[in-house]
Parts: C-alpha cells; sequence; structure tokens
C-alpha cells in the first residue's frame, strides 16, 4: 500500500528526488496551463544580475516570491511568473575589465568599445547555470526558459518609446547641474544610487582662516572637504543668525557665530578660569554680506580674474545651519549643490579645478592627486602658512559608488535628467494606492522619498547599457528623441535600421538628417542608468507597445511584488517612477519589504569578517523546506533575520519534524491495519469528541491560513500551521494511540485513521506554498498511492475548503481550558517530584467554567489522576501572598510604599485573592483611601498546603493531593514496567506486531507486583508469557522507583 517512511529527518536527499520529479514531469508549467482560464494575478520578479553569485539573502527573497504566487495558483489564479535578467551597467563593466586586466575608460577605448561590448554581452550569463541550479533547489518557481532580458533588442525598444513618451510630455531635459558623480568610473550615478553606498567614515575636516582684507582678522570657515579649499570663491552665512567678532586667547581676531563660539575656541583656554575668547562686536550675517577676505589659494584668485567676475566675499544664504562648524561656509560652486545655487545667486565665477578622474588640475598646487589623496597635503600646506586653525576628525555618512566602492564627489557637469519633480504629487498620490507590507516603510521611508523626490539623473557616460534615443545635430543643435527601430529606419534612411542592434557602439554609427538645417545628426554618446532597465519590466518584457499590448494590459499593475528594504531606492522606485510617467498609476499593488539577513550574531554578512553563508552549503546541509520556514516564523518580513544553523534546525525540529513523525505513525498504522482512506467516509455524527475537536482546529487553521496568506501576513499563517501540527501530534495522536493500536477494524478505529488521514492530507495542502517539498512527498505517498483519480502533484491541486459545519468554537474553548489544566497538572507533578506514571489519586480544579464530564475523564487519564473534582474553592489546599510591583506601584504611590508592604503581608490571602478576581483591584483603606492596586501592580505568590501541591494563573487553579497509597505505589510500579519494556522492544528493533517473551529477576517486592498484576503487563506489552529467571536476546538492568530489576525480551 504505501511505502514505508524513514522517520529520520533526513530531507535534503528527499527534496532531491521532490525536485527530480517536478523537473521529469514538467509540474511547473501543468501548474500553469490548468489555471490559464483562471483569473490574472501577476507576479513581477525583480531581476537579479547575473555575473553575480546568489547570496543567504537571496533564499528568503526567493522564497517569499515563491509562496505567494503557489498560494494563489491554488487558490484558482493564473499566476503569470516570467523570470528575467538584469543584464546592463556598471556591475557587468567592472567585472569585464577586471578579466580583461583593464582599468577605466581610456583603456576600454583602446581596447575597442566593439570587442569590449562583446565580452560584457558574454558576461552577464556567467553564473547563469548556477541561478537556475540554486533557484530549483529552493523551490522557486518561475519561468527561467523564457526569460526576460534587458539587453534584448525588444526590451531595449520598448525602453526607447517609453523614454520618447517622456521626452514628448517636456520631462526629458539636458541640464548643467551638481551630480553624484564616481571618478572610477567616471559617469554620474542618480539620486537612488547614491542612497545605496552610504558609508561611515572618520576624515579630517578643515577650519581654515580666512584674512579679511584690509584688516588683522580672519573668518573661521569649516569644512568637511579640504580638497575643495583650492575652488574656494566664497563664504556664506546665514543672514539672520548672530555672528561675532572676538579677540581669541591665541593672538588671532576671528569672525565666526556667536552660537558656536564656545564650541570651536572652548578649547583655547590653557588655565582653569582663563577666557578663551572677549567678544569685541556683534553682526547679524547680512552686516557681513560682501565683506571682502583673501583667497586661501591663489589659483582660484586668477581663475575669477580670467572671468572678469568678482570672487572671495561673503554671502548669505539660509541653508547654514548652527549644528556644527563655525556657522560660515566655504564656497566651492563647482562641488556641492548648496554651493551652486548660492554661486548663480551672486554670480560667482565657474572654477573646476578636478578632472573627470576626480584628480586636481595643473592649475592647483596638487595635480594629478585624487581628490581624497590630496586632503593631507592641503591641510599640511594650509598649516605651514598659519592659515589652517584646525583640523578635527570628524565622522560622517559618505556616499560610495555602490559598485566599484570609490567615495563620490559632487561634481558640476552637463548630464540628462527626468523631470520627477514634476510628477511628485502624482508620485505620491500612486504611492498611497499601494498595501505596503509594512506600512511604515511605504509611507515613512519610501513616502519621504517621494516627497523630497529629485530629478533623476538617467545618463551614464559608459558604454554597456540602454542607448540613450537622442539624436542631436552639431550645426543647429536640434535634437529629437526616436521611439522605434521604424522609426529610426524611416529618418536615417537605411533600412538595415530595423534590425541593427541597438547597443552600442553599432547604434552609434547611424544618422539622420537634420529637419531644420539638413545637417547630420548624431546619436548622443550616453546610454542610460540600468535601473531604469529593471523598472521597465512590465511593459518591456512584453515588447510594449509594439506587441503583446492585451497581454501587458492584463498583466499589469502586479498584484505582489517582494524584494529586500533596499530595493526603496532601487528597483521599488524605478517601477514606480516610470509607471506614473507613462500611465499615472502605480506599478504594484501589495508589496512585502524584507529585512536583509545577518550572521546569528546581527552583524552584517561579509567574506572579509569570514561570517557569510554559502546559501548552497546550507541548502545543502539544512534542506531547502527548513531554511524556507526559517524566514517564514523567525520575525515579520521586515525585521532583519539572524540567520544561523541553530535557529533553522531548531525549526525544522519543532515543526517539520513534528509534521513528518506524525504522517509516519499515520503510514506504520494504516500499512500494519491495510487501511484504504478511499473505501471510507468520514461520518461527523458518529465521531468522537477528539475527532470532532481535531477537524475544528484543523478548519479554524485553515481558514487562518487562508485569511493571512491572502492579507500577506505570513508569520500570521505559519503561526496557525505550527500551533495546529502541534496539536494534532502531541494531543491528539497522543491521545488516540490506542485507538490505532486496536484489534480488528470497528468503527472507532476507521474514524480514527480516517479523521487523522483528513488532518494530514488537509494540513499538507495548506502548507504545500510554504514547505513545497515535504509536503509533496506526504502527497504523493499518502494520496496518490491509494487515490490514482488525484491531481499528479499536490502543486496541481486545491487550497483546502473551509468546511463551517466542522468548526466547533466552543469545543476548541472548551479544549483549550483543559489543555491549560493539564498544563497547571503537570508542573503540580513536577514540583511534588512525582512522575507521570505514578498513579494519583485526588485533584482539585477551580477554573471559569466547569467542563462536561467527558473533558473531566480526559484529564484524569492525562494527569494519570482517579479522581478529578472541579470546586469553587480551594482555599484549603492552597494560601496567597501579595508584594507590591515596585516598577508600577512606586511611580504611582511612592509615599506610601512603606505601609503598603506592611498591609499586604497582614493580608487574609485567599480572602484577598477573592476580591481582587471579584473586584479587579485591591483597596488598602487602612493605608490611604486612594490606594487601588490591579493585578499588574501585585506579585502573587501561592502556598501549599502540606500533602498538596497547587499551580495556577489568573483563569485556573489545579491542586494535587500527593498522598499515594499503597495500591496506587504499585500502579505506578506496573506502568514503570511496561514502559521500560517498550522501550526495549524499541532497542532491539523490534516491529511493532511482534509477539514476545519477558523474563525478569528481581527483589521479592517487584516479583509479587509481576504475579499480582501480570495479565495487565502481557497486554500492554503484547508478551505471550512472563517467566521469573532466565535470559532473552535483549537483557537490560533498570532501577524502577529505588528497585533494581533485570528485564530480558525476546521475540517469538
Amino acid at each position: 500500500m504505501y511505502n514505508k517512511v524513514d522517520a529520520s529527518l533526513n530531507f535534503v536527499e528527499r527534496e532531491k528526488q521532490v525536485l527530480k520529479f517536478w523537473n521529469e514531469n514538467d509540474i511547473f508549467q501543468k501548474s500553469m496551463d490548468s489555471r490559464k482560464e483562471g483569473e490574472t494575478y501577476t507576479f513581477y520578479d525583480g531581476p537579479p544580475t547575473a555575473n553575480g553569485k546568489p547570496h543567504i539573502g537571496h533564499v528568503e527573497t526567493r522564497a517569499i516570491k515563491d509562496m505567494i504566487p503557489r498560494y494563489q495558483t491554488m487558490k484558482g489564479k493564473f499566476v503569470p511568473r516570467k523570470a528575467g535578467w538584469d543584464t546592463h551597467g556598471l556591475p557587468v563593466e567592472l567585472e569585464v575589465e577586471k578579466l580583461l586586466g583593464l582599468n577605466g575608460k581610456e583603456q576600454i577605448e583602446e581596447y575597442g568599445m566593439e570587442p569590449f561590448i562583446k565580452q560584457c554581452k558574454e558576461s552577464v550569463w556567467k553564473y547563469k547555470g548556477m541561478w537556475e541550479d540554486f533557484s530549483g533547489t529552493v523551490g522557486f518557481w518561475a519561468d527561467m526558459d523564457n526569460p526576460y532580458i534587458t539587453y534584448d533588442d525588444n526590451f531595449i525598444e520598448s525602453e526607447w518609446w517609453a523614454l520618447k513618451t517622456i521626452w514628448d510630455k517636456k520631462l526629458l531635459y539636458k541640464g548643467f547641474k551638481i551630480v553624484p558623480y564616481c571618478p572610477r568610473c567616471g559617469t554620474p550615478l542618480s539620486a537612488q544610487e547614491v542612497a545605496q553606498g552610504y558609508k561611515t567614515v572618520k576624515e579630517r575636516s578643515a577650519i581654515a582662516r580666512f584674512k579679511i582684507k584690509g584688516e588683522d582678522a580672519f573668518f573661521l570657515a569649516w569644512t568637511t572637504t579640504p580638497w575643495t579649499l583650492p575652488s574656494n570663491l566664497a563664504l556664506c552665512v546665514n543672514p539672520v543668525e548672530t555672528y561675532v567678532r572676538v579677540k581669541a586667547a591665541d593672538g588671532y581676531t576671528y569672525i565666526l557665530a556667536e552660537a558656536l563660539a564656545d564650541k570651536v575656541l572652548g578649547k583655547l583656554a590653557k588655565e582653569e578660569g582663563e577666557k578663551a575668547y572677549e567678544v569685541l562686536e556683534t553682526y547679524k550675517g547680512t552686516d557681513l554680506e560682501y565683506k571682502e577676505y583673501e583667497p586661501l589659494f591663489e589659483c582660484a584668485g586668477i581663475a575669477a580674474e580670467k572671468q572678469h567676475k568678482k570672487a572671495h566675499f561673503v554671502v548669505c544664504d539660509d541653508y547654514v545651519t548652527m549644528s556644527d562648524g563655525t556657522g560660515i561656509v566655504h564656497i566651492a560652486p563647482a562641488f556641492g549643490e548648496d554651493d551652486a545655487k548660492v554661486g548663480r545667486k551672486y554670480d560667482l565665477p565657474f572654477v573646476q579645478f578636478v578632472d573627470g578622474k576626480g584628480e586636481l588640475t595643473a592649475e592647483t598646487p596638487y595635480a594629478g592627486q585624487f581628490v581624497k589623496d590630496a586632503d593631507p597635503n592641503v591641510l599640511k600646506d594650509l598649516d605651514a602658512k598659519g592659515q589652517l586653525f584646525e583640523a578635527p576628525k570628524f565622522e560622517h555618512e559618505y556616499p560610495h559608488c555602490w559598485r566599484c566602492d570609490t567615495p563620490l564627489i559632487y561634481y558640476a557637469r552637463e548630464s540628462w535628467f527626468i523631470k520627477m519633480t514634476e510628477v511628485k504629487d502624482d508620485l505620491i498620490k500612486n504611492n498611497n494606492t499601494v498595501n505596503w507590507i509594512p506600512d511604515s516603510i511605504g509611507k515613512g521611508r519610501f513616502g519621504d522619498w517621494l516627497e523630497n523626490v529629485q530629478d533623476w539623473g538617467i545618463s551614464r557616460n559608459r558604454y554597456w547599457g540602454t542607448p540613450l534615443n537622442i539624436w542631436e545635430c552639431p550645426d543647429c543643435g536640434k535634437q529629437i528623441s526616436i521611439g522605434s527601430r521604424k522609426e529610426l529606419a524611416e529618418l536615417s534612411g537605411r533600412a538595415d535600421a530595423e534590425t541593427i542592434e541597438l547597443h552600442r557602439p553599432y547604434i552609434d554609427e547611424v544618422t539622420c538628417t537634420c529637419p531644420e538645417c539638413k545637417g547630420t545628426m548624431k546619436r548622443v554618446p550616453e546610454v542610460i542608468d540600468c535601473w531604469f532597465d529593471s523598472g521597465a519590466m512590465p511593459f518591456a518584457q512584453h515588447h510594449y507597445p509594439f506587441e503583446n499590448k492585451e497581454v501587458f494590459e492584463q498583466q499589469f499593475p502586479a498584484k505582489f511584488i517582494s524584494e529586500a528594504v533596499d530595493q526603496t531606492r532601487g528597483w521599488f522606485y524605478s517601477l514606480m517612477a516610470e509607471s506614473t510617467l507613462l500611465f499615472n498609476k502605480a506599478p504594484y499593488e501589495n508589496v512585502i519589504v524584507l529585512g536583509h539577513v545577518q550572521d546569528e550574531n546581527g552583524q552584517k554578512m561579509s567574506k572579509s569578517k569570514g561570517n557569510a553563508v554559502d546559501p548552497f552549503d546550507a541548502l545543502e546541509k539544512m534542506g531547502a523546506d527548513a531554511i524556507r520556514w526559517y524566514f517564514y516564523t523567525s520575525s515579520a518580513p521586515w525585521i532583519p533575520k539572524r540567520f544561523g544553523e541553530n535557529a533553522v534546525m531548531e525549526g525544522q525540529r519543532k515543526f517539520l519534524g513534528t509534521l513528518w513523525n506524525t504522517y509516519a505513525f499515520y503510514i506504520l498504522y494504516a500499512n500494519i491495519d491495510e487501511f484504504d482512506p478511499t473505501k471510507y467516509e468520514l461520518d461527523f455524527s458518529k465521531l468522537a469528541v477528539m475527532d470532532k475537536w481535531i477537524l475544528s482546529r484543523l478548519n479554524s487553521a485553515i481558514k487562518a491560513v487562508d485569511e493571512n496568506l491572502g492579507s500577506y501576513k505570513i508569520p500570521e499563517a505559519a503561526r496557525a500551521l505550527d500551533e495546529f501540527v502541534d496539536d494534532m501530534s502531541n494531543w491528539y495522536v497522543r491521545r488516540c494511540r490506542d485507538r490505532f493500536w486496536a484489534k480488528g477494524m470497528e468503527q472507532d478505529k476507521i474514524n480514527a485513521y480516517m479523521t487523522l488521514y483528513t488532518c494530514l492530507k488537509d494540513i499538507a495542502l495548506a502548507a504545500a506554498p510554504m514547505i513545497p517539498f515535504m509536503t509533496e512527498e506526504i502527497y504523493q505517498n499518502m494520496v496518490r498511492s491509494v487515490d490514482k483519480t488525484a491531481p499528479e502533484s499536490i502543486h496541481l491541486c486545491d487550497f483546502p475548503v473551509v468546511n463551517e459545519q466542522f468548526i466547533d468554537k466552543k469545543l476548541e474553548e472548551d479544549m483549550d481550558e483543559l489543555l491549560k489544566i493539564v498544563v497547571h497538572g503537570r508542573a503540580c507533578r513536577n514540583t511534588a517530584n512525582i512522575k507521570n506514571r505514578q498513579p494519583i489519586g485526588q485533584m482539585y480544579i477551580k477554573a471559569e467554567h466547569e467542563l462536561d464530564e467527558m473533558y473531566v475523564s480526559i484529564i484524569e487519564d492525562e494527569l494519570n489522576v482517579k479522581k478529578a473534582t472541579f470546586t469553587d474553592d480551594v482555599s484549603s489546599f492552597t494560601s496567597y501572598s501579595f508584594k507590591p510591583q515596585l516598577r508600577t506601584v512606586g511611580p504611582k504611590y511612592g509615599k506610601f510604599l512603606g505601609g503598603i508592604q506592611k498591609a499586604l503581608s497582614s493580608l487574609d490571602g485567599n480572602a484577598a485573592y477573592a476580591e481582587l478576581k471579584a473586584n479587579g483591584v485591591l483597596r488598602l483603606p487602612e493605608v490611604d483611601a486612594s490606594i487601588e492596586l490591579a493585578e499588574e501592580d501585585l506579585l502573587i505568590s501561592m502556598a501549599q498546603t502540606e500533602g498538596f501541591v497547587a499551580d495556577g494563573d489568573n483563569y485556573v487553579t489545579v491542586v494535587l493531593d500527593t498522598n499515594l497509597t499503597e495500591e496506587l505505589l504499585e500502579e505506578g510500579f506496573v506502568r514503570e514496567i511496561v514502559s521500560k519494556i517498550q522501550t526495549m522492544r524499541k532497542e532491539a528493533d523490534f516491529e511493532v506486531m511482534d509477539r514476545i517473551t519477558v523474563s525478569y529477576e528481581s527483589s521479592d517486592k517487584i516479583k509479587d507486583i509481576f504475579e499480582r498484576n501480570k495479565d495487565v503487563i502481557m497486554g500492554e506489552v503484547l508478551a505471550d508469557e512472563i517467566v521469573v529467571g532466565g535470559s532473552g536476546s535483549h537483557t537490560k538492568e533498570w532501577n524502577i522507583n529505588g528497585e533494581k530489576v533485570t528485564l530480558s525480551v525476546t521475540r517469538q
């Protein structure tokens, strides 16, 4: 019937067999085909770059991105999920540079653009096979045979359509702006790229002395970028702040902000009581406007003279703050957005003494030095000339290139921009339609980003990327945007323009005739930001609008996407930006934001630290289901995960192991009894209370899983599964073992089998989206082996439908109360140090609700108690004592604390506890009429009466009578003997139904117990004979309640 189930938790090898089954039988494609007529539920897969290896964080994203589509497929939806590859951009170019031994743009151009582009195209597929194997091992289902590829000409043509649409809306423009610029890569970066590369750095800043013209006095100005000082053209003050002229203890006269004078000059006081400075005069910022000073470096003065513009004077702007520095800011308009704004306002000269490689130019004393390398030399020279007041170390966040790790500089240059500021209101409006999980990131972090949106610097001065589709006439300056290959062929007059590869250098060769002056128009040299590629995937993957218009409209917007939190500045933004620009609607409806994966100590993983986890090693060691389950349950999705083997294996043991062992239990006994569930119906009216309870729990759990997955609440869905499996294994199966062991096939046994089969089958279906491998294994063996009409795979099944008739909330509540009673009863046994196999005569229960007799019999059996009695009064067995909870009582009644402690210690404990339960508070009028102490204000201890042990909480109190009679003690011995023999059967590897002979040697006391209870023991352990003396095939000595016993078992 069923294949025998190995009880070991070696899931990895089983997962490999399941993956083989899926692949050989094309199960993923069948799951897609089977739902083609269903409602479309679109999932977008954020494209990875295939020239980089997957890391452990990709297991998390793939686990989430696979699970929701599986669930929606089981709910009858058609879930198209095309895989994609992000193939353009700096990451690829840098990899190829390393491969070819090149360094920088000059060497690339010497090598040749065409062979370099060919190498890029090959490089992007370096790890494609690894990614596909990785995705399969994780259980990530997506169409990888027909992926979208961002370098594909059809994809690029769709981007050209988008860019032309944006151009036609007058939202694409060329501007001279301060841009974040990577000198290593020789290209500007977008604001979202900059946001991904910040690092905390500690470096020297400079407080420089700027000599005021015609005075023996100096402005003190602060900068965190000393390399910009040779380009200084002005000093900026806040127009409304107060500034002071001071005589300082170092002998100099300074002007700086009053609010910062103590902070800057305070350390000049060498002795206690000595003044660091004396205020000579005060000014408003506007009083200092246009006051002139001498240039720090001659080169800036020469440049200003050549441009016939005034420089080196004080300017005013309210961007200057009093939070740090001196309240006076040095202005170098070529190297900062605020500086450039002030420069335009005061018509300052433009001086840019840094070249495209980030090196200072020949005009300065630091020619050829990289900007950051020049910092210490600038400080050294200023110090030598007496122009350096101080060079304090300054820790701050500084942007680095997100790909090559080079410090960025803010640099004035011509670039192409998309006017996102023009559509800011639409961005915010569209974002407000999205269900962000969590809302705090969507409306907070992402919403704040949109509130402060900047124009998108779209152009890159590079080679491997989507070419910017602007053609420009060098004669008259006319610019046009070309939106398709057909338009390109028409305007160029070249028939081959419809088939030419759209990358550089091929596209650069296509020229057009200028419609204005008939000159020859050439394409501008830039390519575009690769984030535009990934943001274009909703439409470009379909080659929209050139074909598949209906498919795109059916699959846009996405119902669901999910990526890590850093994509608020990346893919989440580029999708929203392009969708708003082109369609003025949000591109996605539901977003699950994922926290990053850290090491088990909460540290960021990195190869250099040696704490990075190889995802392939982790999957090979722990299995995909176990790791997936960890990511679903360890915390809310957006919280960083502390990934470690112990945490994963704990989840494997508790949930996966419990489910597997329950399934193995069913298979073992169903095979013994040759039970075939297809021959029976589940007749609810004939079921025992335990059956009805577990079926109610099953349907409540399925309902909770369905509702939570439907609303993207992943931990809550996982918790519902976990709690049900725990109830099924540790309560239902444990309580019903005797029913499965019973002889024959009576109706009660059939009911137990059918109930457990139904629970295992339906919970496997409900858990299939989360743990796809194990549930497939269970389904194939337990369902398909007996039901030939069942679908070929669990992933071709529908999600289980809740049977509301089976849900009995009163039954579940009663069983919950019963379980609480059992927990407290076990705690009483532990306190009394009485094993559960030792029967107890009497127990008393005080609870809010008295349970029916059938529940009482379960409590008695479970706790091995002869008689359990519900009572309203347990005061004869227990008493209570009270102390104040200082954390809450102190702030409220601090001055009465001594009196409260004394009053509580003298209370009648039981009477006070009854008052507390009845009124919700204890009043102590003898201390003060105002005092009312709630339960959270009290530390409550329960004292025991001798011969009785009690345990409880605010709702239930359980008391055990620990006085043991001789009869009870003997019964305890019998249970211990049975337990030891059962253990030996298992150790000897006997089959469950094997008959045995038991022999023993012991004291007279134990012999008498054997004689009096022979039939009971033989029935429990399947023994045909019990003999005194002799030895069997398996012998062991035991200490049973202080008595030495040698037991032997032999298989018949």
